[in-house]
């Protein structure tokens, strides 16, 4: 078997690596976990090993399931939400929890993981990849057709014509011909996966202006995020959405789609902020439907 440091740096493409991913962390972690600080709803661990301290990424204890029991008993009930989903019948309050707690759970034990195991900046970039590859895995699990998209915008300079590269994370296509088509259908989706919306979410504004402009039809677009908390002084945490300037580049520069969160910021449940953002479980529940009709 892989050791679990090189396990946690490999792709996954089903969300069945992720459980088992997912329960060998939480049956290795307890042996090396040694300290706890609990700041409002986050837990946030750390570890001595020798003469190393480190420290994991806060955990919001009202959604992580803390063990592989809770990872199995939970997935029964996950996959029956799934389902339900998929033959288009409504869920409950109860059953987008379900969904909300059991990604998120996946998904911050492979950065727990990554935390103890592997070099700070190399564990960024694989929790990143890791969440783009379960948000992926959900979709092929409802069966919503999905692919990795690349746009190249030219423009014009003193040397010739150069492109701007626009990468877009994933594609949704309500149709398997779409799925061939080099170019973004108006009725397909282009989403914007990352971990956090720090640094990054005046782009995917940015991003849509651009694609809009050059394929000249409207393009759907919307952001996919883990969430928008991070660890400060090694005891505290602090939330990193930027409120305002979201809501002016809503406001004066163009209108996402939506932006969804599996750990929503605080203020993602009031207004204004509350008609733009949302759990990650709306989306699959109610506007995904919508979003993919023509």
């Amino acid at each position: 078997m892989l050791s679990l440091a090189t396990d946690l740096q490999i792709k996954k493409t089903s969300l069945n690596d992720f459980i088992a991913l997912a329960k060998r962390v939480l049956e290795y972690s307890p042996n090396v976990l040694s300290g706890k600080e609990e700041k409002g709803n986050y837990y946030i661990y750390s570890s001595d090993i020798g003469n190393t301290k480190k420290f994991v990424r806060p955990i919001n204890k009202l959604l992580f399931i803390p063990s592989s029991a809770g990872i199995d008993a939970t997935e029964i009930k996950f996959r029956e939400v799934i389902e339900k989903i998929k033959a288009d019948t409504a869920i409950s309050k109860e059953e987008e929890f379900i969904i909300d707690s059991f990604l998120y759970t996946l998904i911050q034990s492979v950065g727990m993981g990554l935390d103890l195991l592997v070099e700070s900046n190399s564990s960024k970039k694989h929790v990143g990849n890791r969440f783009e590859e379960l948000i992926r895995s959900v979709f092929d699990e409802i069966g919503v057709f999905n692919k990795k998209g690349v746009t190249k915008i030219p423009y014009e300079t003193a040397e010739g014509t150069k492109y701007y590269t626009c990468e877009n994370d994933l594609i949704l296509s309500p149709t398997q011909d779409l799925i061939a088509n080099r170019g973004i259908d108006p009725s397909e989706v282009v989403i914007s996966v990352k971990t956090t919306s720090k640094d990054r979410m005046g782009k995917i504004f940015m991003d849509k202006i651009l694609l809009e402009k050059f394929v000249k039809h409207p393009v759907k677009v919307m952001g996919i995020f883990l969430n928008d908390v991070q660890r400060k002084n090694n005891n505290n945490i602090s939330f990193t959405l930027v409120s305002g300037l979201f809501m002016v580049y809503n406001t004066f520069l163009t209108e996402l789609e939506g932006v969804y969160y599996l750990d929503p910021p605080p203020n993602a449940s009031v207004p204004p902020y509350n008609r733009h953002i949302k759990p990650f479980s709306k989306l699959l529940s109610e506007d995904l439907h919508q979003l993919l009709s023509p």
